[in-house]
């Protein structure tokens, strides 16, 4: 029987409208880092989608990689969001904040005083960019900063940034987080032998790489419930400077265990090649189902197409569409009518202004970008 990606469907104890989620994506609105009636109409737009995934959203001061994010470590961050997920939840969508420190991948422009970034060991991400300011002081792409080795307390700190984090989001009304453990950001940092030349519990096997990983996770199930725990990944990823190594395959196979074991609300994974980087490799989501039994969303050059005959055949759960979302704030409505989409104009994603932030119009709306 054919599946209706438009129809309800159930993840944990959570009730979507549908089996479509809006994937997290940056748009550096945020000039103080405190949402604000701009972001609130900007959710409020795509909340045709059954689940949505905020932007990644700051865990502390020093998680930052670009400039204008918002975070959710301050009483006034907790408040500017408990505006979007109020308009969120009466559009019927759910809501998950995606928690985020992006390690290495930063610049001392991000952080407090200019003070260095951390990683797991202080390689230098190579050709890879953090959203800062320049010598002159002049905003744009600035290369990352040579990085400080996280201490093994430290790391623990980092852990708890990631609990705090979670307890704020769950204050602010979001039905539950979305660990940030893709793109070539820190926890993804930690998986990868090449970037993680550590010699304490957090380094060396494959168990010890997924070590702060899986800290992470328990200590937030811990604070906030199992069902409120997802966490995105992106095997076979490239972004930030990440080579690919020979224990890619079994790495994720103990992720996929591990996570299993601890019944998370889902595992949002990403194929890269929209973003430039390398494709998941044919077969892997089908293998990757056979270790996972729990809810898989799937972004990533996703179309309805795609999704439907994936979820038909029991591969994901979920189809989750990022850049389509921006441009079409109807793209739900879009999808189910076979209506043509309006193409993205990535010069407007990021940055302060409206402008390409919340003046997208539906099918319906004449267009005026």
């Amino acid at each position: 029987m054919k599946t209706d990606i438009f129809k309800p469907a159930q993840i944990g104890s959570l009730e979507l409208k549908n089996r479509i989620a809006m994937a997290p994506m940056t748009r550096a609105r945020n000039e103080d880092g405190i949402p604000n009636e701009n972001n609130v109409l900007y959710y409020k737009q795509r909340a045709g989608a059954g689940l949505i995934v905020t932007e990644g959203t700051a865990i502390s001061a020093t998680a930052k990689g670009v400039l204008y994010i918002p975070g959710l470590y301050t009483p006034q961050q907790i408040e500017g969001w408990k505006k979007v997920t109020n308009a969120v939840h009466k559009k019927g969508s759910i809501i998950f904040s995606q928690l985020w420190h992006v390690g290495r991948v930063s610049h001392t422009s991000n952080q407090p005083n200019g003070i260095t970034p951390v990683g797991p060991s202080d390689i230098q991400a190579k050709n890879t960019s953090a959203w800062g300011y320049n010598e002159n002081g002049i905003e744009g792409f600035v290369a990352a900063s040579k990085p400080k080795a996280l201490s093994s307390s430290e790391v623990k700190d980092v852990v708890n940034d990631f609990v705090n984090a979670a307890k704020n989001a769950i204050a602010a009304g979001f039905d539950g987080v979305e660990i940030h453990g893709a793109n070539g950001y820190l926890v993804e940092q930690f998986l990868n032998p090449f970037v993680n030349n550590r010699t304490d519990e957090y380094g060396g096997s494959i168990e010890n790489r997924s070590r702060f990983l899986l800290e992470i996770i328990d200590a937030t199930i811990k604070a906030i419930g199992n069902e409120k725990t997802g966490i995105r990944l992106t095997p076979y990823g490239g972004l930030g400077d990440l080579p690919h190594y020979d224990e890619i395959e079994a790495t994720y196979q103990y992720l996929a265990k591990e996570l299993k074991k601890r019944n998370i609300v889902y595992i949002h994974l990403m194929d890269q090649q929209s973003k430039g980087s390398h494709a998941l490799p044919d077969g892997f989501i089908e293998r990757f189902r056979s270790w996972y039994d729990g809810v898989i969303i799937l972004a990533g050059g996703m179309t309805r197409e795609k999704s439907e005959q994936l979820i038909d055949a029991g591969t994901i759960d979920i189809a989750g569409f990022g850049e389509p979302f921006i441009s079409n704030p109807d793209l739900v409505e879009r999808l189910e009518n076979n209506w043509e989409l309006t193409p993205p104009n990535r010069d407007l994603h990021y940055g302060l202004g409206n402008h390409g932030y919340i003046d997208w119009k539906t099918y319906k709306e004449p267009a005026t970008i």
